[in-house]
């Protein structure tokens, strides 16, 4: 047999339709009706489907499944996995016991005749590895790029095929897996920002290595996940609210961060456009951040997920280098509700330097635009000035004379704020010096982090903590306070 990679989608089709102990169903609603055609045009389906269900009308559709709020959603699509799943099983309980069960549902919303809508939907199967095995699941959100209503059928009816092949032949790895799935599906046509997987057959994956995946092999530039290890699909998790976000290494989480979130969120939520309880606070990982010679080390982006997960935050992972990149990207889907940025200072320094913008036509102007032209608003924390002499903050920011008025045009259009009632004695602390000290067993580490975090490295060996440690000795602290 060819590489899996390499077969085409009728080939993949026949080989599931062949393989005799692969037998299952096929529901499709909205949008979603291209799948189950590729397995009955490749031949042999009689062994393999029991049967397809198709809906279109949503009065149908909840006569099936039951009703819900939104049709094209995590929701509906676990719905239908379930219900027939179960009726394929008290249909069929002969038929279980020498067959491996599937049941492959999408719903789907593809492009409008207008085109003014996103084409998108939800995929997942439900399947038995094993004969008589408890089944294992697989649940996708894709986005869909083509610029026209038949393309993007056809690149459903692909995606289709590959994840039920996948699933049977293609798990030895993520990346082989993540390979197999997106075959002949660049990103120019498909985008996968949501992949999960639950049941026997995937005890061994920790799905937040499945959601860094996606961004590291390109199939999106954002994805995340909450403190109990649930995978996200962001324009849902965060639709329509307000987005308090604070982008670093956190490697580890120190006091210093820990004052930033808690003081920049008591001011942002004196915003009058702001409501408590519609509020998310995320924190986002780049792919840069995670990157060390030229590597991302997993183990490395456990850890920090652990650490921040265990104290209760949800965790994005981008591709987006630039601020303005991120910033456009959450306001795609928070309805213009208001979008907070906790920041250093000197990360401020960093957002006015003009040479970041050299690809772009209109400059550090047109990324400005595109990036703070939305409802937006930058809370800095302030940090102990490079030469040791009192604080660096907004009150005495420098920038060259040229930007000085954009600067000021910032601070008066609410854009820009400073972090009142910061502590100043938490300045000197560096996240840098801090790993070190936990590296080379130097207890004072202890002293520059919430009590709950040094409890959580300590029980779960994070960051090259050793269980044995030599005798508590001062190190050397820098004065520059950046976070």
């Amino acid at each position: 047999m060819k590489n899996s990679r390499s077969l085409t989608t009728e080939e993949k089709a026949l080989l599931v339709n062949l393989t005799p102990d692969i037998y299952g169903a096929f529901a499709e609603i909205g949008a979603g009706q291209e799948v189950a055609a590729n397995f009955f045009k490749a031949g042999g389906s009689s062994g393999t489907i029991a049967y397809t269900r198709s809906a279109y009308d949503m009065k149908v559709s909840d006569s099936f499944y039951g009703k819900c709020k939104r049709y094209v959603c995590e929701d509906r699509l676990l719905q239908m996995l379930a219900k027939e799943y179960e009726t394929l099983s008290e249909t069929l309980p002969d038929k279980k016991k020498d067959s491996r069960f599937f049941v492959f549902a999408n719903t789907v919303e593809s492009l409008n005749y207008h085109k003014t809508n996103q084409g998108h939907g939800w995929i997942g199967l439900k399947f038995q590895m094993k004969n008589n095995a408890e089944p294992s699941e697989i649940v996708i959100h894709v986005k869909m790029h083509d610029t026209s209503h038949k393309r993007q059928q056809e690149a459903l009816g692909i995606l289709g095929v590959n994840l039920v092949h996948a699933a049977y032949f293609d798990q030895d790895t993520i990346d082989q897996f993540l390979a197999a799935l997106t075959y002949r599906l660049p990103r120019e046509r498909v985008e996968i920002d949501m992949l999960r997987v639950i049941g026997p057959d995937f005890a061994h994956i920790d799905n937040r290595l499945i959601a860094l995946n996606l961004v590291k092999n390109g199939l999106t530039d954002a994805t995340m996940f909450d403190q109990s290890r649930a995978v996200l699909q962001p324009s849902t998790a965060l639709y329509k609210k307000n987005v308090l976000l604070m982008r670093g290494r956190f490697r580890p989480m120190t006091k210093v961060h820990v004052d930033m979130i808690d003081k920049g969120m008591q001011q942002y939520l004196q915003e009058p456009d702001v409501d408590a309880e519609n509020t998310c606070v995320v924190l986002e990982l780049t792919l840069k951040d995670l990157t060390a010679d030229g590597k991302i080390s997993e183990k490395d982006f456990i850890d920090r997920a652990e650490l921040l997960g265990s104290m209760g935050y949800t965790v994005m992972i981008s591709n987006y280098l630039k601020h303005y990149k991120m910033i456009e990207y959450l306001s795609s889907f928070t309805g213009g509700h208001k979008i907070g940025v906790l920041l250093g200072i000197y990360n401020l320094q960093t957002i006015f330097d003009e040479k970041y913008y050299n690809t772009l036509k209109g400059g550090l102007l047109e990324a400005f635009g595109r990036g703070f032209g939305h409802n937006i608003k930058m809370f800095v924390y302030p940090a102990m000035s490079y030469d040791g002499e009192g604080n660096y903050g907004v009150d005495n920011f420098q920038l060259p004379d040229h930007l000085t008025g954009l600067f000021d045009y910032m601070l008066k259009t609410n854009k820009v704020e400073e972090i009142h009632n910061y502590n100043p004695e938490l300045l000197h602390i560096l996240s840098d010096d801090v790993l070190k000290k936990i590296q080379d067993g130097n207890t004072t580490w202890e002293d520059d982090v919430p009590e709950s975090v040094s409890k959580a490295i300590k029980f779960l060996g994070l960051f090259g903590f050793h269980l044995t440690e030599p005798v508590k000795t001062k190190s050397k602290q820098k004065a520059d306070s950046q976070v």
